[in-house]
């Protein structure tokens, strides 16, 4: 049976084939996720500036070097651009230009940007603009570009009015209430997204006034924690703040002003950060996408210092979350807090495991963990959350997003309505699909690493190669790489294999090679790559299964890296729009499984005639499972009650 907590770092010796490589070329954001930026700060003799103490191993290519093929990545992507291109930028700006006592007559959105919501502005002057620079850059769309260009200077012009580089949708007054601790949402929070996403339209699409919008807010933020003192700022930090220290340390990195990484740290939580740097699990109880960025922050405080207390941080905190506190999916939280012990789960499966924000940030620190030490169970983790879920959480229809990925037996999918929903994981959902070329392909100065198996085309011009992976995955298992070469160029091209494959081939240039590689490590090929090589990998799947920690026998069936979700009953275009979550008038009944303790995956077959299709065999009534990714307007489970019996 297969784990999740398998996949932790601490507990196993990682073999990676390949050598991690030299130290890197300066570069002013070669660490900062998703990738490299697309401007650079240059010293008078021309090379790029580097502020990073702690370079990557292993880095990410810039997404405009990547493009997505045919095959699920690219739905998801496609709807998350049908998306974007489907809101107006006035009404993004409405409730920034009434806060700014500019005119506007826009229809104001609903939901979470509504003029009555306090976290008003988040999405509308945050998440779009961060979700429009990576799908530019993914894709090279440029009327999003256009779009977003045009929101960053209406809010610049927003900013001009209400003076001292104060940016929101909602009143300063809000901070007013932060800091004498009345009741207020997350006012740090939604500051948080508008820097990151002006930010991003600097760092993707080269905006110049993006940059001196997000640098004006920086001032601003000095401005409001300078005259605090450190224990009432504490006191303040235990209202959500987003990622305010990760941000502001990428505007350290940009910009060389030492000053943006002193106010970054004022934002470290002591009475979180404390526990993790000692290695002790106190996070039962916390709010779990308050603190995930809050480790990010961690990690790039890491990178800007050389501190190996974050570093610390960051590792603990990742291995116990994975190990001790996902799901099979790879998502975490219930009712977004962590709510008990580690390890104890099987009582936690509801209508409101779990949040789609968590699934994200968790995927964007497990980067940061890889660019520090290419392992390939990094990726094996990033892997499953990505296709379980990840890419069943976006509406392939209209591109609207998920909040919880519902985990209780029977319960179905709920979607955003476009205008009216606008959560904080229709936010992160926004920039997720647009940054899908993210993650395929990393490198070193003398290797490639190929992480995901995802039909795509990478362009790797220090190299003078092109890449071409042609894959059906996860339909296909495996994958075909062709290289494209001016000249023959030696590498090394390191191969994931997956913790999931038994078995496992490869081929190159039809003939195959004596040796393979271990689960949850990389196939290193080392040799002269020239036009024309093709190199294929096998990678079969076969059934297991993922039993809860603290209950063998609840348990989730998964092929390959797939969670396999028993398919039920339709459920109406009402039921699966506009709530946060399922609020069924009935309780239906899901059916409990018998199976043979001695085969214990012996239950479910394959369909003969349907890829990723598989139907039960012996149970009291009849069962058809599929991927979890593939349902969308039906009651599913996902974990099963198991009646282990011997033959």
């Amino acid at each position: 049976m297969t784990r999740l907590g398998h996949l932790s770092r601490r507990h196993f010796m990682t073999t990676v084939a390949a050598a991690a490589g030299s130290a890197l070329v300066p570069r002013t954001l070669l660490a900062m996720p998703p990738q490299d930026p697309v401007v650079n700060t240059t010293q008078k003799d021309g090379r790029p500036v580097s502020r990073e103490r702690v370079s990557w191993k292993a880095r990410p290519f810039p997404m405009k070097q990547v493009r997505l093929g045919d095959g699920p990545c690219k739905v998801a992507m496609e709807a998350d651009r049908q998306y974007l291109h489907s809101l107006p930028p006035d009404r993004l700006l409405h409730t920034f230009r009434i806060n700014a006592g500019i005119p506007s007559s826009a229809q104001p959105l609903g939901g979470w940007e509504a003029p009555d919501c306090e976290l008003r502005g988040h999405y509308a002057g945050g998440h779009y603009l961060s979700a429009c620079a990576l799908m530019y850059a993914s894709t090279g769309d440029e009327d999003l570009k256009k779009n977003a260009s045009a929101v960053v200077a209406e809010l610049a012009k927003c900013q001009d009015a209400l003076k001292g580089g104060y940016l929101s949708a909602f009143p300063i007054e809000f901070f007013d209430r932060l800091r004498n601790r009345e009741r207020v949402w997350a006012p740090f929070y939604t500051i948080h997204k508008i820097m990151a996403g002006n930010l991003d339209m600097y760092l993707y699409c080269g905006n110049e006034q993006a940059l001196d919008v997000v640098q004006k807010m920086a001032g601003w933020v000095a401005g409001y924690t300078g005259p605090l003192s450190y224990d009432h700022m504490q006191r303040i930090l235990s209202t959500e703040f987003g990622g305010m220290g990760e941000v502001l340390s990428n505007l350290y990195a940009v910009t060389g002003r030492e000053h943006y990484l002193e106010i970054a740290q004022r934002f470290d939580k002591k009475q979180f950060f404390d526990p993790l740097a000692a290695h002790r699990d106190e996070l039962k109880g916390l709010h779990v996408n308050t603190h995930i960025p809050q480790v990010i922050a961690a990690a790039r405080y890491y990178e800007l210092t050389g501190d190996r207390r974050y570093r610390d941080i960051a590792e603990y905190f990742w291995d116990e979350v994975v190990s001790e506190r996902s799901y099979c999916t790879g998502g975490t939280s219930n009712g977004e807090s962590w709510n008990t012990d580690p390890g104890k789960l099987s009582t936690e499966l509801s209508t409101n495991t779990t949040e789609c924000c968590c699934a994200y940030n968790m995927m964007k620190l497990t980067r940061h963990l890889f660019g520090w030490s290419p392992d390939a169970r990094l990726m094996d983790y990033y892997e499953r959350t990505l296709f379980n879920h990840r890419l069943g959480t976006i509406n392939p229809e209209d591109g609207t997003m998920m909040y919880y990925l519902p985990l209780a037996a029977g319960y179905w999918k709920t979607f955003g309505k476009p205008f009216d929903s606008l959560w904080c994981c229709t936010g992160t959902g926004s920039e997720e699909y647009g940054k899908l070329t993210d993650t395929i392909y990393f490198h070193d100065d003398d290797s490639l690493y190929v992480n995901l198996y995802i039909d795509s085309q990478l362009e790797w011009p220090e190299k003078n190669l092109q890449v071409k992976q042609e894959t059906r995955f996860p339909e296909e298992q495996g994958t075909t790489i062709t290289i494209s070469a001016k000249a023959p160029t030696q590498f090394a091209l390191n191969l994931r294999i997956p913790y999931w494959v038994e078995g496992g081939s490869v081929k190159i240039n039809g003939a195959a090679l004596p040796a393979f590689a271990s689960p949850s490590s990389y196939l290193s090929l080392n040799r002269v790559w020239k036009t024309g090589d093709r190199i294929e990998l096998s990678l079969p799947m076969s059934l297991h299964l993922d039993s809860m920690p603290d209950n063998e026998n609840v348990q989730a069936a998964m092929y390959g890296p797939l969670v396999l979700a028993g398919r039920f009953d339709p459920v109406s275009k009402e039921m699966t729009s506009g709530d946060l979550e399922p609020k069924p008038a009935d309780v239906y009944k899901v059916p409990e499984i018998v199976a043979d303790k001695t085969k214990p995956t012996a239950w479910i077959e394959p369909d003969a005639k349907q890829p990723l299709t598989f139907h039960s065999v012996g149970q009291s009534q009849p069962l058809n499972l599929v991927p979890l990714y593939k349902v969308i307007h039906e009651r599913y489970a996902v974990y099963w009650k198991v009646n282990n019996k011997t033959a």
